[in-house]
């Protein structure tokens, strides 16, 4: 078993010691992803780039990779695969030799 599939009972398990499941649909699961998205961001407002306090940051990329794998786990998707499917998808979209060191949309280059 993958550190990602322990990982992912764990979170599993906690969620189940406390019932949630009944609330983890797919709409709220993703509603809660981008919330706490959102709560990550807050971290930068009003900041230089780099200028955030650690310990939230772990907290907050903490909370949004845990509903991410919840949801994934939801729908049976295999993280691994998923990632590297779309890290295909994005090799075609943005080939090296015009992507390498440039932040141009794909649809641009």
């Amino acid at each position: 078993m993958s550190d990602i599939n322990k990982l992912i009972k764990e979170i599993v398990k906690f969620r189940d010691e406390r019932d949630w499941e009944q609330f983890h649909n797919s709409k709220d699961l993703a509603l809660a992803l981008s919330i706490e998205s959102s709560e990550l961001l807050e971290l930068f407002l009003w900041k230089s780039n780099e200028d955030f306090k650690l310990d939230k940051l772990k907290e907050e990329l903490a909370d949004v990779l845990m509903y991410a794998f919840l949801l994934a786990d939801k729908h049976d998707l295999n993280i691994h695969d998923i990632i590297l499917d779309k890290i295909k998808k994005n090799e075609e979209k943005y080939p090296v030799d015009k992507s390498k060191g440039n932040s141009t949309k794909y649809n641009e280059l």
